[in-house]
């Protein structure tokens, strides 16, 4: 989660945002159309499922959805699809049908869902998914490998791992211009031309570089964007949560990396997150007789993933506080990096690519395993009084060592922290009661804190 200094350039507001139509058009149509184009997506594959064809399994971090969309090859997240029927309240039959099947209770919920439904022909709560006709994965998640090899056996299908040098020293990483990040591009680029012969091989036709141009440009247009929203809302009051309409954003971000649809997405949401910003129009909830404005009390920053099983009851425990998560570690790493604002050179596409998915993966890790010096500069540029930490049962790689960035966080900065475990997907881990209690016993102990300090 590298936060970089807020410029004022991209909290600039223009003439012509004030003049936009009613406030009612504008304002929360970034969800409203991501959950539109979500539906698409899912409806899509379903499609594909039913006239038997297969489509390209990937994870969120290190896609390589721009190489796929070349080929036009539907794309799938397996992430995606198991944390979807954890908001539908069905998750718990998958991850029985699962462990039935012989898989741990102890080890990922995402992989047990998506096994569930692999067995079950790919019925999913949003459709159907289509078979795997290709399987990428990078070294990012230490369960990614062995996930692949679940589909390898089952299927049958071509596999392919990207391995992305991670960051050896966080305070000495390789920049772009070193020697050692020209070595490390150099091996990215290798894979990268190896991935292309392997779906040209799976498709039957030939990679066209015009049209990977094409592409790249649709995902500078996206990632710049989706870099400028992400700091916009170092603005009071915040304009999204980035706990729950993050997550929206962050699964337009995934789905539609690399399209036409994806970037004028994402050119409205800066739009509409502009607008917001010129008439102080943060966060609205729902109340009896309508949307209400929220009353922000609390800027907090959240790490980990989300609580699935209980999203909106998770969420209602801050807001109910007036806490509003401004920034979050899980819009960085859940989306690959895409949100660092990197841009292709379209000139060199091919080498460019290969830097800019080392960059952004490598720093995709470095948000879950570093996040505490992040955080450093977080504090300043989104005037946090507080971080949440929700490391989870099934995913290690997210909540390892998370005990300990905690104690530097309030050692080193001095923030007061909320520290508790449930699951990302397993309701039965899920205790919604006593996490209410510590974050509530959280919420005053920042009261206290600013009594205290005559605030």
């Amino acid at each position: 989660m590298a936060i970089r200094e807020v410029s004022q350039e991209a909290i600039k507001k223009p003439v012509h945002a004030a003049n936009l139509a009613g406030d009612n058009d504008i304002v929360g149509r970034g969800v409203r159309e991501g959950a539109d184009l979500f539906r698409s997506w899912f409806n899509e594959l379903s499609t594909v499922a039913e006239n038997g064809g297969g489509a390209a399994y990937v994870f969120v971090l290190g896609s390589m959805n721009e190489v796929l969309k070349t080929f036009d090859m539907p794309v799938s997240f397996p992430e995606v699809n198991a944390l979807q029927t954890a908001i539908r309240r069905v998750s718990r039959d998958y991850l029985n049908e699962a462990e039935d099947y012989g898989f741990s209770p102890d080890i990922c919920g995402y992989v047990k869902a998506d096994v569930a439904m692999q067995l079950a022909g790919g019925k999913h709560p949003m459709g159907t998914i289509p078979k795997p006709s290709i399987a990428v994965l990078t070294n990012a998640c230490n369960t990614y490998i062995k996930w692949a090899e679940i589909w390898e056996r089952l299927h049958k299908v071509p596999t392919f791992t990207m391995d992305i040098p991670g960051t050896r020293c966080f305070a000495d990483k390789s920049q772009p211009g070193s020697d050692d990040f020209k070595f490390e591009a150099k091996y990215v680029l290798g894979q990268v031309k190896e991935l292309i012969e392997l779906c040209e091989q799976v498709n039957g036709f030939k990679f066209d570089i015009d049209k990977f141009r094409e592409i790249l440009g649709y995902a500078n247009r996206m990632s710049d964007r989706w870099d400028k929203i992400i700091r916009l809302n170092a603005n009071n009051p915040a304009m999204f949560n980035a706990l729950t309409d993050g997550t929206v954003y962050l699964g337009m971000a995934n789905g539609f990396r690399g399209s036409k649809e994806g970037a004028e997405y994402f050119d409205r949401l800066y739009e509409e997150m502009l607008y917001r910003a010129e008439n102080d129009v943060g966060i609205r909830l729902k109340g009896e007789n309508g949307p209400v404005e929220m009353d922000q009390q609390f800027r907090l920053a959240f790490v980990g993933v989300p609580c699935y099983p209980i999203f909106s009851g998770f969420n209602k425990m801050f807001t109910d506080w007036g806490g509003v998560f401004v920034t979050s570690s899980y819009l960085w790493f859940a989306s690959g990096g895409t949100c660092s604002g990197f841009q292709y050179d379209l000139n060199n596409p091919l080498e460019s690519f290969a830097e800019g998915q080392l960059l952004m993966v490598r720093e995709a890790m470095d948000s879950m395993f570093n996040q505490a010096f992040a955080m450093e500069q977080a504090v300043e540029d989104f005037a946090l009084d507080g971080v949440v930490y929700h490391p989870i049962k099934s995913c290690r790689t997210v909540s390892t060592g998370l005990a300990d960035q905690r104690r530097y966080v309030v050692e080193k900065l001095g923030l007061s922290t909320l520290f508790f475990e449930s699951d990302l997907i397993d309701p039965q881990v899920v205790s919604e009661a006593q996490m209410k209690n510590r974050a509530d016993a959280f919420f005053e102990g920042l009261i206290s804190r600013r009594q205290q300090a005559g605030v």
